[in-house]
């Protein structure tokens, strides 16, 4: 068992961390700034560098590298920014995915080289006002007429709406019951009668939209449809690769407010020395630095056992849970050492900490991920409903 990066691996994650650090800080500022999502400059410029569909074959112009090649990529531009790594994010771990894993081969050639050129980025759209958690309760409804889908309901809590080119639409393709009836369509933003609620204003992720989407009859090809009713087991096996680019932006958070917080205790003096000769910084210095390499290494292991495939729930899970609960005590104790200049807006510790608290809620909360392991371990999914 080896735990080294390959020589290829470190030269990527070294080209990546130079760009990331040289070209995206300012972009980062602004958008933090501002709150919008970078524009198709900066997608243009992950797209000449091949930062976009690290993962996805190279027929669709992807880069055809592994799970752990695209964790590298992503982590370097998200410990800049998580709304600046936000489309490689989704083009590396999540809708992306589902439609190169399980979508028919017309529908990946039509959609994928796009996003691998940054002229397309692609949203999941998955929650709803009454099912969130239980995802299986959703009623947003497509039904199939001839050659085409028509789409009616509602989604909520979806990052990227409004400003997403396409959205992977979770919805009930049949009368079947609970998941027997879900599968997903592909709905590109300009489709007639899709509109977008007003945009939510969240604690952390400025310059990730989120927004309620309305289908009112919404027609697509049905050659849009990328798993039939009765996929929902397959979009769900997507969805555990997505956890692990939901620990990654959790693992970068944490990270770099680490990276700030060691620098800034080795600078700062108090009582004629500097603040890391004080036992109990050293103590916080240590215990970040458990949790972030525990994290980094429950992360691997689910990418690298995945192979050229998809990651386990168990293993995808383990990772998220652990790095959710990470991010926000490693973010929490980096703001304590820095004591005002952590809690001031002038430094990036307090951003690190309001986007740390996002990522445990997003893509399934912390005990939904619990219940998870629990299963994993137990060998069945444990009914929540009430008797």
């Amino acid at each position: 068992m080896d735990f080294t990066l390959t020589e290829e691996q470190t030269a990527l994650q070294d080209t990546v961390r130079r760009f990331a650090r040289s070209e995206l800080p300012a972009i980062a500022a602004e958008v933090e700034a501002n709150d919008h999502a970078p524009g198709p400059d900066v997608l243009k410029k992950f797209a000449d560098l091949g930062l976009l569909g690290v993962n996805l074959p190279v027929v669709y112009g992807g880069g055809g590298l592994s799970h752990l090649d695209a964790v590298l990529v992503l982590e370097e531009v998200a410990n800049v920014s998580i709304a600046v790594a936000f489309p490689v994010f989704e083009s590396s771990f999540g809708p992306a995915l589902a439609i190169s894993n399980f979508a028919p081969a017309e529908l990946c050639d039509r959609v994928l080289p796009r996003v691998c050129t940054g002229d397309m980025v692609i949203a999941v759209s998955m929650s709803e006002p009454s099912a969130g958690t239980a995802v299986t309760d959703l009623t947003t409804r497509a039904q199939l007429q001839g050659d085409k889908v028509i789409l009616n309901g509602t989604k909520r809590w979806c990052s990227g709406a409004g400003h997403a080119d396409a959205y992977v639409v979770y919805c009930r393709l049949s009368d079947e019951p609970g998941a027997k009836g879900v599968g997903a369509v592909l709905v590109e933003k300009d489709c007639d009668g899709l509109s977008f609620g007003k945009r939510e204003q969240h604690m952390g992720f400025r310059g990730v939209h989120s927004a309620d989407m309305f289908f009112d009859s919404v027609e697509v090809p049905a050659a849009n449809i990328i798993v039939p009713a009765g996929g929902f087991k397959k979009l769900m096996e997507a969805f555990d690769l997505e956890r692990c680019g939901n620990t990654t932006m959790s693992l970068a958070c944490a990270q770099s407010a680490f990276d700030y917080a060691l620098d800034y205790v080795q600078q700062r003096e108090q009582f004629g020395k500097p603040l890391v000769d004080f036992q109990a910084v050293q103590l916080s210095l240590a215990e970040m630095k458990m949790k972030l390499d525990a994290s980094r290494l429950l992360l691997y292991r689910a990418v690298v056992n995945a192979q050229s495939g998809l990651p386990s729930v168990g293993e995808s899970s383990i990772a998220k849970c652990f790095a959710n609960e990470m991010t926000r005590e490693v973010t929490g104790k980096a703001m304590q050492v820095m004591g005002g200049y952590g809690y001031s807006r002038e430094y990036p510790i307090e951003q690190k900490m309001r986007d740390a608290w996002g990522w445990g809620i997003a893509g399934g909360a912390i005990d939904v991920q619990k219940t998870n392991i629990a299963a994993s371990l137990i060998g069945r999914r444990f009914n929540q409903r009430a008797k």
